[in-house]
């Protein structure tokens, strides 16, 4: 029997969703809710003063991270569900928005929004997973006015079996039902294992060639001090040397980027709007500092370096010769503590004679976190060639580092290959680098506040993310945000909207954030209250010109809008019966 409507809502993330009765398929009566896992992205941005001197942020009593509310599902889910069969809430501008054009955003011109996609979206056996649910979910997307999804399109199920095979299976139908949506897809190049950090419900391995090679060659793999080997992403200390089966890692990248490039060219500048291309764990520019796998790291601990394969030591060998220091070419800092600690528990990083501000930290990080920035470069030059001219924006996502963001050192995100310290920008560079290649810089931790964050662990997203904007400003690089926490609640909508305004320094008059993406659909989205705030949440996001309105009346409308189309979702519903 096919499924009713709220079920094939609910097996999108594999969570079964209470039926009329209040029980689950195939139980008996029970008040069941639903209760999806949190899902992170990243644990979030890092914040540090924008002044370059100035005393520490004042320790506070520490409180716990935030939750996002968890609201009961209620039985009857035709509201949640009402939205499937309604035209678009926003009418769709004939003109392409500035972020498909490649402009920095426009003034008051409205943000679009996209909604990640479930990571296990396509199955290992490369077909749409869900399938049902899967479209009914998209279609109730686009009802409420999303711009568009965001998919990942993982390395290790395209190209699994054998080098320079690629099957496109599950991907080519679920581009194919966005374009039937009328929804723009921002598509991931992911090139990093699915599994191992906060959020990853599911595991999607490095293709099986890539891993007999890191087998026969464990150095192809990030290693700390200690010799734990990370398998989330290729080392970037082999990007230039033919070290997978004849060929180079970028090489893999830019043929799979072509690859796609080649398959999907007929929906290139109309259904898919945006390239991200993946650089490192996650799917971000860094290294793997803060891996969650088998415990070794836990929030807020400042991480670990990851330098210690031969490939990277090789080249901080090569550097320390070069600038006339070769006793400092064999090994990272040994004083820089491990995952858990935190700054001052350290020589390295702490913030009085910490070696982190000493010539040779000065050394260190500057090397560090150019080969990070040189790894951006290699793999940007190869996108930016292959995707030219076709339409379609760049875009890079960098972490959200917000812990001890408030020392000196900053250490969380010196171990992860950002050089940002209370006396160095370490985001420009990066925007910099972004800029050169006209790519997006797309940025985390949106919704955060800095009151809502352990004030000992010396957090402040809010300023991190200030300082992001300010860097892009300067760069001229458009900024794309995204929540780093699934948060359904009008505060974290009201900081998103605040902050997508980039109104770093109080002036009304200013750009605004090219493209904003949601984290992420899943059964909490559609519960009815959480739907319903989101729906006000994407028309107001998409209002920007009418920023005055207030909230209270957006919320009206979207209120009607999701008890008007009832009558419509219960007929739907009773079809898909059949």
């Amino acid at each position: 029997m096919a499924m009713s409507l709220p079920h094939q809502i609910g097996a999108i993330a594999g969570t079964q969703i209470p039926d009329g009765s209040g029980s689950v398929s195939g139980e008996a009566p029970s008040a069941a809710t639903v209760s999806a896992s949190a899902v992170w992205r990243s644990p979030g941005a890092s914040l540090r003063p924008l002044q370059k001197l100035g005393p520490e942020i004042d320790q506070l009593s520490p409180s716990p991270p935030p939750l996002s509310p968890r609201i009961g599902m209620r039985p009857d889910l035709s509201v949640a569900c009402q939205a499937l069969m309604e035209p678009p809430v926003v009418t769709e501008e004939v003109v392409e928005r500035e972020y498909r054009s490649g402009g920095f955003g426009g003034k008051g011109k409205g943000v679009p929004v996209f909604v990640m996609m479930p990571l296990d979206s396509v199955t290992m056996n490369n077909t749409v997973n869900r399938r049902k649910a899967m479209n009914a979910s998209l279609q109730a997307l686009k009802s409420a006015g999303v711009e568009g999804i965001m998919m990942d399109v993982w390395w290790g199920l395209v190209e699994r079996e054998s080098p320079g095979e690629y099957n496109w299976g599950g991907y080519s139908e679920l581009l194919e039902m966005a374009k039937k949506h009328g929804l723009k897809v921002q598509a991931v190049m992911s090139f990093h294992q699915c599994g191992g950090n906060v959020g990853d419900s599911c595991t999607i391995p490095l293709p099986k060639w890539v891993v007999e090679e890191v087998d026969k060659d464990p150095d192809l793999a990030y290693t700390d001090q200690w010799g734990r080997r990370n398998y989330e992403y290729i080392s970037l200390g082999c990007d230039a040397l033919p070290v997978l089966k004849g060929r180079t890692p970028v090489q893999c990248y830019s043929d799979f980027m072509h690859a796609f490039r080649d398959k999907f060219e007929h929906l290139l500048g109309d259904t898919i709007v945006e390239i991200q291309v993946g650089m490192g764990p996650a799917g971000e520019l860094r290294y793997p500092s803060y891996p969650e796998q088998n415990g070794t790291w836990k929030f807020p601990g400042i991480g670990a370096f990851q330098c210690y394969d031969k490939y990277m030591l090789s080249s901080l060998k090569a550097a320390a010769e070069a600038n006339g220091k070769p006793e400092w070419g064999s090994t990272g800092p040994t004083d820089a503590g491990q995952y858990n600690n935190w700054p001052e528990d350290t020589n390295f990083f702490k913030k009085e004679g910490g070696g982190w501000n000493g010539p040779y930290g000065e050394f260190f990080l500057t090397w560090y976190s150019e080969m990070l920035l040189a790894h951006g470069e290699k793999i940007l030059s190869s996108a930016k060639a292959i995707f030219e001219n076709m339409g379609v924006k760049i875009s890079v996502k960098i972490a959200g580092i917000h812990w001890h963001y408030g020392t000196r050192s900053h250490a969380p995100e010196l171990t992860a290959g950002y050089y940002n310290t209370r006396f160095r920008d370490g985001y420009l560079p990066i925007a910099q680098m972004l800029a050169r290649h006209g790519a997006v810089f797309n940025f985390t931790c949106i919704e955060m506040r800095d009151h809502e964050q352990p004030q000992d662990a010396l957090c402040a997203p809010e300023k991190l993310v200030r300082q992001v904007a300010l860097a892009t400003q300067e760069a001229q690089v458009p900024l794309a945000g995204e929540n780093a926490l699934p948060r359904y609640d009008e505060c974290a909508h009201k900081q998103i909207l605040q902050a997508s305004s980039l109104n770093v320094d109080g002036d009304s008059d200013v750009r605004e954030m090219c493209a904003f993406t949601y984290l992420r659909m899943n059964p909490d989205l559609f519960q009815p209250d959480n739907w319903r705030r989101f729906v006000a949440f994407v028309k107001k996001m998409k209002e920007r010109k009418d920023v005055n309105r207030c909230w209270e009346q957006v919320e009206r409308e979207a209120e009607h809008f999701v008890h008007a189309t009832q009558p419509l979702v219960q007929e739907a519903a009773v079809a898909l019966m059949h």
